[in-house]
């Protein structure tokens, strides 16, 4: 996947990944100090100015599974699938929604000690891990239990 410098450039990766997976999306923009969690922790440290005009974007996608993107100013993201959040690299999360809509996901269930892991694989990375709490199985997660 190509490097992804700001936001907007990921939420039109986004956009064009979900049109050719016949996704609707949903995009809430906040631009500005004022209107974005980059402006409540101050200025740039590295003094690269990219802080500039913060910009996060929320994108929410129709269909199952439920699925939302939240990216922040500094290449951070945050993809929630299902209700299970996964902290994601801006640059990879193309590539790791791509993998949830081909249905490159399983739940891993282990009686003893008891747990419950969704597993995200993408291709050509290391696997997304993230544990599930015994009431957020959600139908659709329980149809991909291993």
């Amino acid at each position: 996947m190509p490097h992804l410098p700001t936001t907007q450039s990921a939420v039109l990766a986004l956009e064009e990944l979900a049109a050719r997976h016949g996704r609707e999306v949903r995009a809430q923009h906040d631009i500005g100090r004022d209107r974005t969690f980059a402006g409540l922790v101050g200025t740039d440290a590295a003094g690269d100015g990219l802080d500039a005009i913060p910009h996060e974007a929320l994108l929410e996608f129709g269909g199952r599974p439920a699925l939302s993107v939240r990216l922040f100013t500094h290449d951070e993201a945050v993809v929630t699938v299902e209700g299970i959040a996964f902290d994601v690299d801006r640059d990879k999360v193309p590539a790791f929604v791509d993998a949830v809509w081909k249905d490159l996901v399983h739940v891993k269930s282990r009686t003893f000690p008891p747990s419950t892991t969704l597993v995200v694989t993408v291709p050509g990375e290391d696997s997304y891990r993230e544990g599930i709490g015994a009431h957020d199985l959600t139908p659709w997660l329980a149809g991909r239990i291993r």
